[in-house]
């Protein structure tokens, strides 16, 4: 063994997002053409088979336990009146997906790395962390979700603290599947999805939600003074910030030759199908969801109370046993649900650490140190609310908070990169995307804006933490202008010099 490997056998030799033997090869890669070519390469569906993956990956961010929790709320409280909302979200959330997988492809760089070359040391360190707590959030609310459906399909023996050890193990399986390709990690997920599909489309036509209820509320816009809480959380609930983060870097896996524009744009036509094809699948199941709840619940005296913790057993009285009884159905989709998140939680903790770092660690061993952020206040967190429903369900929505917070910290640097020729070169979005996308930025972070107003309006007591919290929202607010304001300022800048001095500013 060579003396460099004895002295850092935890160091890789560069942080990337996937080594070069780890890519898929796409065929016709390697076939002749012009370097800067512009010729995109006509449709194939093998190649399309072959790109298949990123997108489904990033799709299970829009299937975690919280979405489930906003979506069975929504339909208990809110019935069918906004599935159209939901449609939107998903289109907007396809948006911001699609920008991150642009910046990826485009670049060769996910959004991590990007924003550790593009900010000042101070700012990075504060993206980093900002992103670090939205992963921890986030994870909390997957891993607390599969322990839930654990104690359900374990009749009660295993308890919410058992149910986040189990989880926890998921890393290794992360790290198993890992070993043997990137194809095979995503077919594992796309069984994962296909258990939540099957598990939520049996629980669809055991409870039978109207039909053309579904459709009305699909296709007919309706909103009054008693849902614009549900409704707002459909819509904050689109964006997970790690979710941007991770879309960038995932699309990396897959061999795109840069020298020629004809194979990038093919790759992020590609993308942009599968993206579209994951977010309708995920789309169906969400309406599943909401749809289940809104038939079972609706206009009923326990709307208001019902969460994650008391769904299935909610479901179990309403609608009896059976063969295969419902409490369990939910329970498996709820599992399937919470084990793909947390996977997917930790390969966006090792791009997300990497990137903002570039720490040179191992796979495994930043794997596991991403893990371990998340899994020790997890269990905190299980071993206090155990027996609390009620406290369980307030701690969802401070964390709900934690991740609204975090938002405009990955969507403001995305747009910021996806808008810059020195960065995208021709791939820079035009004029009008660009609009419509500051536009759908704006509108998501004035609606979480809502969010944190209400919450903060009925939590807040006290001279002491009302003052830190003040003191807290003018330092946010100011920095996140500072992002807005160093992206336009230096970008016209950058436009006015010349193209090598231009590179140079900082």
């Amino acid at each position: 063994m060579p003396p460099e490997e004895n002295r850092l056998p935890l160091l890789s030799d560069q942080d990337v997002a996937y080594e070069s033997g780890e890519k898929v090869l796409i065929v016709g890669i390697d076939e002749t053409g012009d370097e800067g070519s512009l010729d995109v390469p006509p449709f194939s569906w093998k190649k399309l088979w072959l790109f298949t993956g990123p997108g489904f990956l990033m799709s299970i961010a829009f299937l975690d336990p919280g979405n489930l929790e906003g979506d069975l709320q929504s339909g208990a409280i809110a019935g069918y009146s906004l599935l159209w909302l939901l449609m939107w979200a998903t289109a907007i959330g396809l948006l911001v997906q699609l920008l991150s997988a642009r910046l990826g492809v485009a670049t060769g760089r996910h959004l991590a790395e990007l924003c550790r070359e593009e900010y000042p040391t101070w700012a990075r360190m504060i993206l980093w962390v900002m992103a670090e707590l939205a992963l921890i959030g986030a994870d909390i609310q997957e891993v607390i979700g599969s322990a839930i459906a654990i104690k359900i399909l374990s009749t009660g023996a295993l308890p919410l603290w058992a149910g986040v050890v189990i989880t926890a193990c998921d890393c290794f399986i992360f790290l198993f599947l890992e070993n043997y390709g990137v194809r095979k990690l995503e077919a594992f997920f796309a069984v994962l999805i296909a258990t939540m599909g099957v598990s939520f489309a049996w629980m669809f036509g055991q409870t039978k939600p109207s039909g053309t209820e579904l459709l009305l509320g699909v296709l007919i816009p309706k909103l009054s003074s008693k849902t614009i809480k549900q409704a707002v959380g459909v819509v904050g609930c689109i964006i997970m910030p790690h979710n941007v983060f991770l879309h960038s870097a995932l699309v990396q896996s897959r061999e795109v030759d840069h020298s020629k524009k004809g194979r990038v744009q093919e790759a992020l036509n590609y993308y942009s199908i599968e993206s579209a094809a994951a977010l309708l699948i995920s789309f169906i199941i969400n309406l599943f969801v909401t749809t289940v709840f809104a038939k079972a619940f609706y206009g009923t005296e326990i709307a208001d109370s019902i969460g994650l913790v008391n769904a299935g057993q909610y479901l179990q009285e309403k609608f009896g046993g059976g063969l295969f009884p419902i409490l369990y159905i939910w329970a498996i989709g709820l599992l399937a649900a919470g084990q793909s998140s947390t996977i997917t939680g930790t390969y966006a903790g090792q791009f997300i650490m990497g990137g903002f770092l570039n720490l040179r660690l191992k796979k495994w061993l930043r794997a596991l140190i991403t893990r371990s952020f998340a899994i020790v206040p997890t269990m905190i967190v299980a071993l206090i609310f155990d027996t609390s429903e009620s406290a369980l369900d307030e701690l969802n929505e401070w964390l709900n908070v934690l991740q609204s917070i975090q938002i405009p910290f990955a969507l403001i640097p995305l747009l910021c990169l996806v808008s810059k020729e020195q960065i995208m070169g021709t791939f820079k979005i035009g004029s009008v995307l660009k609009t419509i996308a500051w536009l759908v930025a704006v509108l998501v972070i004035l609606i979480n804006g809502y969010l944190l107003l209400d919450f903060f309006s009925s939590e807040v007591t006290g001279v002491m933490f009302t003052s830190v919290v003040f003191a807290f929202t003018g330092a946010y607010i100011a920095f996140i202008i500072y992002l807005v304001s160093r992206g336009f300022t230096s970008s016209a800048w950058r436009r006015l010099l010349p193209s090598k001095e231009a590179q140079g500013i900082e």
